[in-house]
């Protein structure tokens, strides 16, 4: 038994931190009662890890709502139990249920810029919530609040306390948010999709810390996410659910390497490996109207051979930006200051042949985004050329402006580059109509029915609006509105990144698909090295400005040469280093019944 399993076994005989038994969530609409939690039950021990996944609306995170007491009205607890340390919480009500959060159970959101007030410094958040949950005064709240960002591994926390949260990166704000969730010292860490839009190694880093905090302090933590590499790196127990139930709970590794349940194995299979690189991801096809099983293909295919020697597509040459961060000429002058420049981008050479996809990765800031920019004409580059077809990206008006309609952009989130006040058909027209690609209202009409059925949408959907959509078919909208112009190149800026594992299949097949039909050419930049892996021909690895490493996909990634490369891959967690076998998924009698709708509830 590894030391791991031992020190779990012992928690298990300690009372549980948090006892939730046949907990039942409902909504009350025009429609009627809609159960969205049904019959839910767990327990999680001191100082253990208890990973929840599954779909978007499975339910994750209207379980940590209702644990705190915050299920969004209409809803209500509409039965079973929820005990902290013996005590039932579920019961608790306006005051008393505010005196525990915080000073009992501590949350840790997906966003940390959500829970942190940009106009206030880092120590005032942390000085406030101790003072407010503890009695204690101002410099020992202070000096306890020094003590949190050390544990949290803030570099410098004497200077760093005072800086603003717009100072500090994404990893690093996400562990400030742990640290104001640790305040009270609370008893229960509830974090809802921590890690989600965090680069892998930033990924990795919060993931030690988070661990090492609830093995040091015996704090339970519930770990809501839909990353199952996340689950495998920082949870001892793994709670599958689907609709609102569990489908079965158990050790990490018993779960990910031999999963009971179809749903479960199906689940597993959806997620693309960084080892290995199939045509199409597995997808499980769940609904009420399922009767037959869904066989679910697993060929793995070699990687495409190099492109004919020739004029690629697109050749980047020489591309460089800089970035002037000095203060004003008055305040360099009268201060004397030398002029503070960054290189956003030094000298990236690289090209991308016609109908391949070439894949950029590195952390935040290593400039991959900008390079993108550069390209789909949005940043003028400093130094260096883009060349489309040989035509220079930059070369002139006239030039831009016939390329144009052969590049489109597709950006991470669909939901912020959607205008919510348009329908999506006027959402998919509207690049038509702007490049002039239409002769008449018939056409341009005939034009987004075509887009959506590219996208695997009903013409009907174009006359709804984005906020009626789930996340993965707003990302399908984004993809039918690039499609539209019918390009031959798209810059996909982190298209999957805050989709959850089912759904980002369903996207790379569409991906695929596309790319097969039509012959389409792929910039993807992505801190997924899996989904890289699955989707790229090609990949250039960016680290500080500069393209360290390019290469066939497989040569980069399966025997990296540089040590930023290596320290990458390190930080991949891998969850199937053997092949996936076929699975064959009915979830018949997993659907709800016909007359029963599911509402959201993650």
């Amino acid at each position: 038994m590894s030391g791991r399993d031992e020190w779990s076994e012992g928690r298990v005989l300690a009372q549980p931190v948090l006892r939730v038994r046949d907990l039942g969530v409902e909504f009350d609409t025009h429609r009627g009662t809609v159960r969205v939690l049904d019959v839910v039950s767990f327990e999680i021990a001191p100082g253990e890890i208890l990973g929840v996944v599954g779909e978007s609306g499975a339910g994750k995170s209207m379980v940590g709502a209702a644990v705190i007491g915050l299920v969004p009205p209409p809803g209500r607890i509409a039965g079973g139990t929820v005990e902290l340390h013996g005590e039932r919480i579920d019961t608790l009500r306006g005051e008393d249920m505010r005196r525990l959060r915080g000073r009992r159970i501590g949350s840790v959101f997906q966003d940390p810029l959500t829970s942190l007030n940009p106009v206030y410094p880092i120590g005032r958040h942390l000085i406030e919530t101790i003072r407010t949950h503890l009695p204690v005064s101002e410099q020992e709240a202070r000096k306890r609040a020094l003590a949190l960002l050390a544990d949290v591994e803030i570099p410098d926390p004497e200077s760093r306390i005072d800086q603003y949260p717009h100072q500090f990166s994404g990893g690093m704000r996400q562990r400030v948010a742990i640290a104001l969730a640790l305040c009270a010292e609370p008893q229960l860490l509830i974090a809802d999709e921590p890690t989600t839009a965090l680069d892998v190694s930033v990924q990795a880093q919060v993931i030690r810390v988070f661990r090492r905090i609830c093995r040091e302090r015996g704090t339970a933590a519930m770990l809501i996410t839909h990353d199952m590499g996340v689950i495998a790196e920082a949870a001892d127990r793994v709670m599958v659910m689907y609709q609102g139930r569990v489908l079965e709970t158990g050790p990490v590794r018993e779960i990910l390497d031999n999963p009971r349940e179809p749903y479960t194995r199906a689940l597993m299979a959806a997620i693309p490996s960084v080892r290995r690189r199939l045509h199409r991801l597995p997808v499980p096809e769940v609904g009420a109207d399922i009767a037959a099983p869904a066989v679910l293909p697993s060929a793995e295919i070699e990687s495409r051979p190099a492109a004919k020697e020739g004029t690629p597509l697109i050749r980047v040459q020489g591309l460089s930006r800089e970035f002037d961060l000095s203060a004003s000429w008055l305040v360099r002058t009268l201060a004397r200051q030398p002029k503070k420049v960054l290189h956003a981008v030094d000298d990236v050479h690289f090209d991308i042949a016609r109908g391949r996809t070439f894949g950029l990765v590195g952390e935040s800031g290593s400039g991959k985004s900008t390079v993108a920019r550069m390209i789909a004409g949005l940043t003028r580059p400093t130094k260096g050329a883009v060349l489309f077809d040989g035509i220079d990206r930059w070369g002139g008006i006239a030039q831009t402006a016939a390329l144009r309609r052969r590049f489109q952009m597709i950006f991470q989130d669909p939901y912020a580059s959607l205008n919510p006040r348009w329908r999506v058909d006027r959402l998919i027209a509207e690049p038509v109509e702007v490049l002039g690609l239409a002769g008449s209202a018939e056409e341009t009409e005939a034009r987004v029915v075509e887009a959506l059925r590219r996208v695997r949408m009903s013409p009907d959907d174009g006359r709804r609006y984005p906020h009626q959509f789930s996340g993965g078919q707003r990302q399908r909208i984004a993809i039918a509105r690039a499609l539209a112009s019918q390009p031959e190149f798209i810059v996909c800026d982190e298209p999957t990144s805050s989709l959850d594992v089912s759904v980002q299949a369903q996207v790379l097949n569409l991906m695929r698909d596309l790319q097969d039909e039509f012959g389409l050419t792929y910039l993807l930049i992505s801190h997924n090295l899996a989904v890289i892996r699955h989707m790229c021909d090609d990949v250039g690895v960016m680290q500080r400005g500069r393209l360290v490493e390019q290469g066939p996909a497989g040569e980069v990634l399966d025997a990296p040469k540089h040590a930023y490369t290596q320290a990458l891959m390190a930080a991949v967690p891998d969850l199937r280093a053997a092949r996936v076998p076929e699975v064959t998924l009915d979830l018949s009698s997993l659907a709800p019944a016909a007359s029963t709708r599911r509402l959201v509830g993650r």
